[in-house]
């Protein structure tokens, strides 16, 4: 008798448990079923400016593989492998392509993919270390995509929004948006060679992205994305572009010529022996040690520095300013004139013996 009252206690269990499982999962069906959709309703202004510079830009920036020569120690054979990637952007309509200089230095060959994966032989045309600049060119027969249109960098603002599009990581075609963090940055590139005049963005800039296009809210070009500054390798907030400015002075000597011929005064300075020197005359600015004949400098009527019979330094002209803004050294010089192209005037403060002269002359390009 006590046998079958467990029986029928643990039964009456078994239906309570079956029943109460039964009704969960009609509790779960009933919450599967799909919810109405609320409309979305229409996009934000800012985002539909957004998605349009995208769509538009999109099509005019590449992606970049280089290649390497590999030889097999067994059959001696000589096959092309993959070095690595970067991005580009279309920068005329002879098929040009301007990326970075740090993304094709080294390689043996490279390959152009449009955003249509279509995939070409590029050649390269030019480059420009210090400016972290190349050069490709790539035959499209047809269906060629059109450049990106080109903006200015003078007039550039902090705070002002910008967006990046390239390749991170290998993921083709990314963007990402930010604002301008500070203008005229100076950066020290791989080779040890210092950058001049870059901006600073916090848009998110990874491996990969190099060499890609930095756009304004109208969708012009403004800077090439050259660098991040991070421990890890990955976006930090901080990332550098080349100025539209210095990419339309220097792209079109590369193509040109191949090089970028450095805006000069026809002067020679030494880092070294400058600051001991200006130190012992008590001035600032940049000593000059020579001057090329012939010269711009020359013409103008720069002197040069000379040994004297015992040996000691008879020190020359001393460029202060150029333009108005002071120089204290080679570098800072050549950073002032790196803005400059052939045959432009300038005016300098040079002290002379004891007094301030003001000389104009024009800058020309060395080869």
């Amino acid at each position: 008798m006590m046998r079958k009252n467990l029986w029928s206690a643990a039964g009456a269990v078994l239906l309570g448990v079956a029943l109460w499982g039964l009704a969960q999962g009609q509790g779960e069906a009933r919450q599967a079923t799909p919810r109405a959709v609320v409309p979305r309703g229409d996009l934000a202004p800012d985002e539909k400016s957004t998605i349009d510079i995208f769509r538009r830009s999109n099509p005019s920036v590449v992606y970049i593989t280089t290649l390497d020569k590999v030889v097999n120690l067994w059959t001696m054979n000589v096959t092309a492998a993959p070095r690595g990637t970067g991005s580009g952007f279309v920068w005329d309509e002879l098929g040009h392509v301007v990326t970075n200089y740090h993304v094709v230095a080294g390689a043996t060959a490279a390959k152009v993919r449009l955003g249509d994966q279509r995939s070409f032989d590029a050649r390269l045309v030019g480059v420009s270390p210090e400016h972290d600049l190349a050069v490709l060119q790539i035959q499209v027969p047809e269906r060629r995509p059109q450049p990106l249109p080109l903006g200015s960098s003078h007039d550039l603002l902090v705070g002002q929004r910008v967006l990046a599009i390239g390749n991170p990581f290998g993921l083709d075609h990314t963007l990402t948006t930010g604002v301008i963090s500070a203008l005229d940055r100076s950066l020290e590139g791989e080779d040890g060679a210092t950058i001049h005049h870059l901006i600073q963005t916090d848009a998110a800039i990874n491996p990969g992205n190099s060499g890609g296009p930095l756009l304004d809210s109208a969708g012009h070009l403004i800077g090439v994305n050259t660098a991040i500054y991070s421990p890890s390798g990955a976006s930090a907030g901080i990332g550098f572009a080349v100025p539209a400015d210095t990419v339309n002075r220097v792209v079109p000597e590369l193509i040109a010529h191949g090089r970028f011929r450095r805006p000069t005064l026809g002067v020679s300075a030494n880092e070294r022996l400058n600051v001991l020197a200006t130190r012992q005359l008590g001035v600032q600015g940049v000593l000059v040690l020579e001057v090329e004949r012939g010269s711009p400098a020359a013409r103008a009527g720069l002197r040069g520095s000379r040994l004297a019979r015992d040996g000691s330094l008879v020190p020359g002209d001393v460029i202060q300013s150029i333009d108005g803004q002071a120089v204290d050294s080679p570098a800072a010089m050549d950073k002032l004139l790196d803005g400059h192209k052939s045959g432009d005037r300038v005016r300098l403060r040079i002290w002379r013996e004891g007094q301030v002269l003001t000389l104009e002359t024009t800058v020309s390009v060395r080869d």
